[in-house]
């Protein structure tokens, strides 16, 4: 029988001394907690388990008269864990309860209070009794009072307070939280041997929460550092977030990057850069746009780090990709945009200037006509003018609903290939062009823009003095081809700047206008300068399905010009 205690004392003993060691270490490893208030909520935790351990191993080890007074004394340091869990319980979710001026006076007030009735205890007697016991081994036995049990469970209850914070905190969390679930299932164990204790009379009345604060903090600090410390930092985030080690391992990932960049996926330990080598290229870089092309196409990350440092060198860092396609698209609208009102306002004030000049000289013209008395060259001159003004008119007109049309379209449709074209072409003089159109099709566009587009190319090609047009629908959009003049030696570009006058004046804005119709598609229109022969217009980047039909070219014939200007 004498041996059996022995055992049970030692079996006591090394429970308290592991938490207490447990509790040591965790202190040396909390500097790497960034956060001052998780830091300190953390630390009091540690102090007051470890001090609660050692007030138990003291009371079992301590000659009998000194026994009682630590037995009490532990149970005063016991209840400041209640104090330090919950304040690091706030602080790590990103609560402010811990800061609540209310809620701290109310836990001093509470603590002086259940200080107060526990040092009484040996007046009143209501929260424990103590007395002799030989088995399993000379102790002073306690016997838990009615006070013991309220204290008891308004602690619980605060507790579970903080147990919920941070379960809350992991299920929210885009990382994998269930080691640190778990390890929060541990730390409230000591609550199932409490209950086992009630049970039975052979037990002693010790209380083994410090081995649960002991095994929390270890675990959270020493094994599952990476994945408590992302999961602090991720709080309230909906970016990827990466975590590497101090040689940029990669160490863990949360939901939101494995699943934006697969090849994270099972890379635990490896490099960055040899996973994702264009992150990689922006850790040590200034902050700005990280452009990749993806199954959706183009996509912009802003990527930005947080570093670990831990004594005098860096040990890791989180780093956070954060999606800004949408932004940097609408921002690359609004500049295209911009762009191109100040081409269109240089046309227009090159326009004007233009017409100014010719109404003003035929007016001039006009005056000096009809003092010679000729009335019908003067006639002719204002005829002119007010031609030359009309145009101008037209030119405001078409400007406007160009601006108008060149907003970013906000969806699409499938328009068919050859209703489009025929609907433009119908609504040109094209008297004594050919023209032909190759194959059929779908394409996924604005139907209005579309008709508009074509319009404007189709202007274009009959300015060029073409005598025969051609339109494909091609895999990613559709080609124009005329056989008028080649402007061989021009710069390619220069067909798509407002005010360029090609190929003439009247027409000067037409392929521009092109090019700003099909970027409201998001697609691109340029000017082959291989071919040869006339112009060759290419519209590419769409969505577009070809269908070859057989077609034959026909000769155009007199038809209505609209009176609005196309686009």
């Amino acid at each position: 029988m004498h041996r059996i205690g022995t055992i049970e004392l030692f079996s006591y003993v090394a429970v308290y001394a592991v938490a207490i060691l447990g509790c040591g270490a965790a202190l040396r490893r909390v500097v790497v907690i960034d956060d001052d208030e998780t830091r300190r909520g953390l630390v009091g935790l540690l102090v007051s388990g470890g001090g609660w351990a050692a007030a138990q191993l003291a009371y079992l080890l301590a000659p009998p008269p000194y026994q009682y007074a630590l037995y009490l004394a532990g149970l005063i340091v016991g209840l400041t864990t209640i104090g330090g869990w919950l304040y690091f319980a706030s602080a790590y979710t990103g609560r402010a309860f811990h800061r609540n001026p209310t809620y701290r006076r109310a836990a001093v007030g509470s603590y002086l209070a259940i200080v107060a009735i526990k040092a009484t205890n040996p007046i009143h007697g209501l929260y424990f009794t103590a007395e002799r016991a030989a088995t399993p081994f000379a102790h002073l036995a306690i016997k838990q009072g009615i006070l013991h049990w309220v204290v008891t469970g308004l602690s619980y209850a605060l507790v579970a307070v903080g147990f919920f914070m941070l379960l809350d905190q992991f299920l929210e969390a885009d990382f994998d939280t269930r080691p640190l679930a778990a390890l929060v299932g541990v730390t409230a164990l000591p609550v199932a041997f409490d209950i086992v204790e009630i049970a039975s009379a052979s037990l002693l009345h010790l209380s083994l929460e410090p081995v649960g604060v002991a095994a929390f903090a270890v675990g959270t600090l020493y094994v599952f550092e990476d994945r408590f410390l992302s999961v602090q930092l991720s709080n309230g985030v909906d970016d990827g977030l990466i975590y590497l080690d101090e040689d940029d391992r990669v160490r863990d990932a949360n939901g939101h990057a494995l699943e934006a960049f697969l090849a994270l996926r099972g890379a635990d330990g490896a490099r960055l850069g040899d996973v994702l080598p264009d992150i990689a290229a922006e850790l040590d870089a200034e902050a700005g746009l990280l452009e990749r092309r993806d199954e959706g196409g183009l996509a912009y990350y802003l990527v930005t780090t947080t570093e670990f440092v831990r004594g005098s060198g860096r040990a890791g860092r989180l780093v956070m990709v954060s999606d800004v396609t949408e932004t940097e698209r609408r921002r690359q609208e609004l500049a295209r945009q911009n762009e191109q009102l100040e081409s269109m306002a240089a046309a227009m004030r090159h326009e004007l200037f233009n017409t100014l000049q010719i109404v003003g000289g035929r007016v001039d013209i006009a005056g000096s006509e009809l003092e010679r008395g000729d009335v019908q060259s003067a006639r002719k001159s204002l005829q002119t003018a007010s031609q030359t003004a009309d145009r101008m008119r037209r030119l405001v007109e078409d400007f406007a609903d160009l601006a108008r049309k060149g907003q970013t379209i906000e969806a699409t449709e499938t328009v068919a290939f050859s209703d489009a074209v025929d609907a433009a072409w119908r609504s040109l003089d094209t008297v004594g062009v050919e023209f032909d159109r190759e194959n059929d099709g779908e394409i996924q566009a604005d139907p209005d823009r579309l008709r508009s587009l074509l319009v404007s190319a189709f202007r274009f090609t009959v300015h060029n003095e073409a005598t025969r047009v051609r339109v494909r629908p091609t895999d990613d959009g559709l080609t124009v081809t005329d056989d008028g003049r080649e402007h061989s030696g021009m710069d390619r570009e220069a067909f798509f700047e407002y005010g360029g006058a090609v190929p003439d004046a009247e027409a000067g804005i037409a392929l521009p206008n092109v090019r700003t119709l099909a970027r409201v598609h998001a697609w691109t229109a340029t000017v082959d300068g291989d071919y040869d022969g006339g112009i060759k217009l290419v519209v590419a980047d769409a969505c577009a399905e070809p269908r070859a039909v057989s077609m034959t070219a026909r000769p155009a014939s007199e038809t209505e010009t609209v009176a609005s200007r196309a686009q």
